[in-house]
C-alpha cells in the first residue's frame, strides 16, 4: 500500500460514524426506506445487556443504527460509542465489533449491500 493509499484509508476510517443521521425515536421503516434506496437490506438484533459480536469481517459493506440504548462499536481501530439514529458505515473487510453498553437491552438495525 502506497502512502496515499494509506491517507485514504485514514481518511475513510475517521469518517464512519454519523451523528444523528434519523431522528427519534427511530422509525424502522423510515431506515428500512432510506437503506433499501441506498443498495442496503435491513434487519433488527435484540441484544441482552453485556452482549457481544467480536472480531467479525465481511465480503460486503454493513450499516449499523441503534434504535434502542448504546452500542460500543469497534471498526479497525477505532472504537465509538453510538446513540439511536447515529449510524456507522462498516467497510467490506473491516475488523468490527459490536457490544451492548447499555443496562438494558439494546435493539439495532443493521444493513449488508
Amino acid at each position: 500500500m502506497g502512502l496515499d493509499d494509506a491517507k485514504g484509508r485514514q481518511s475513510e476510517m475517521t469518517e464512519l460514524v454519523t451523528r444523528k443521521r434519523f431522528t427519534v425515536p427511530l422509525d424502522r421503516a423510515a431506515v428500512a426506506a432510506d437503506w433499501r434506496a441506498r443498495g442496503y437490506s435491513c434487519g433488527l438484533f435484540v441484544d441482552p445487556p453485556g452482549q457481544k459480536w467480536l472480531d467479525f469481517v465481511h465480503d460486503c459493506n454493513e450499516l449499523v443504527t441503534p434504535v434502542e440504548g448504546r452500542l460500543e462499536m469497534h471498526v479497525g481501530d477505532q472504537r465509538f460509542l453510538l446513540e439511536p439514529g447515529d449510524e456507522v458505515f462498516i467497510p467490506k473487510g473491516a475488523l468490527h465489533s459490536v457490544i451492548n453498553a447499555y443496562d438494558g437491552t439494546s435493539r439495532w438495525l443493521y444493513g449488508y449491500d
